[in-house]
C-alpha cells in the first residue's frame, strides 16, 4: 500500500540526521514496548509481514507524528484486537473485562534467549527455476495496491540489472493478509540514480533493493 511508511523521494520532511553514538532506547518504556511485542508476536497468531502491516497502516497523521516505538505500539493494539486477545473497552479501561482468544504458545523468561538466537527464518524452497539471471535487464511493474507490497513507490516502472538471485523467500504481500507463504524468488536489482530520481541526480549514484519475482518484468 502507499502508506506513510513509504517516504523515498518526498519532500518536506527535512534532512535524515542519524544521531552519534546512537542508545538501542531513548526510554524505560522503549524497552518494554519491545519486550511486550516481541511476546505477543510468539502468541502465534499473526506472521511478521501481517505486524509490519499493520504499522504501514495506521492514519498518516498518526505515523509521521508517532515516534519509532509508539508506531510499533499502536499497531499492536490493532492486532490484538483483530485477533481477539483485548477489546477496546479492555484498553480504555488498562485491565482485563473478559476472558478472550487463547495464545498458541507463551514466552517465557527462561525461553527468551533461545527464541531471538533462532530468529524466523523467511527463505523457503521455490519449485521453479529462477525467470531471471544476473546481468539481465529488468523493469518493476507500475502498481498501487491497497494491500501490502514490499516494492517501494519510488521503485516502481523502473528498469535496472539483477545483480544477485538471492533465494527462495515467503512472499509478503500474500503473507501479510493470511494468503499463504506462497514463496518467490527474490532479486538483487540495481538501478542509475538517474533512472530513480531524474536527470538532477548524483550520477555516481545508484540505487538497489531486493525484489520479488513477481515485481519484475522483462524488458
Amino acid at each position: 500500500m502507499n502508506g506513510p511508511h513509504d517516504l523515498g523521494g518526498q519532500h518536506g520532511l527535512g534532512p535524515i540526521a542519524p544521531e552519534k553514538d546512537e542508545p538501542y532506547f531513548h526510554a524505560e518504556w522503549e524497552k518494554r514496548a519491545l519486550g511486550v511485542t516481541l511476546c505477543c508476536g510468539a502468541f502465534g497468531a499473526w506472521t511478521i509481514d501481517e505486524s509490519r502491516h499493520a504499522r504501514e497502516s495506521l492514519p498518516p497523521a498518526t505515523y509521521l507524528s508517532a515516534s519509532y516505538y509508539e508506531i510499533w505500539t499502536r499497531a499492536l493494539e490493532i492486532l490484538l484486537k483483530r485477533h481477539g486477545f483485548v477489546t477496546q473497552a479492555e484498553l480504555d479501561a488498562g485491565r482485563m473485562l473478559e476472558k478472550g482468544t487463547e495464545p498458541k504458545r507463551v514466552l517465557k523468561a527462561e525461553m527468551v534467549a533461545g527464541v531471538l538466537a533462532r530468529g524466523g527464518p523467511c527463505d523457503r524452497r521455490v519449485a521453479p527455476p529462477p525467470r531471471f539471471v544476473v546481468g539481465e535487464r529488468v523493469r518493476t511493474k507500475n502498481f498501487n495496491p491497497e494491500t501490502h507490497t514490499r516494492l517501494p513507490r519510488y521503485a516502481r516502472a523502473k528498469t535496472g540489472v539483477v545483480e544477485a538471485v538471492q533465494g527462495g523467500f515467503v512472499f509478503p504481500d500474500d503473507n501479510a493478509h493470511g494468503w499463504g507463504e506462497n514463496p518467490q524468488w527474490v532479486y538483487t536489482v540495481v538501478f542509475e540514480g538517474s533512472e530513480i530520481w531524474g536527470e538532477a541526480a548524483d550520477p555516481t549514484l545508484t540505487v538497489s533493493i531486493d525484489a520479488w519475482e513477481s515485481y519484475l518484468e522483462r524488458v
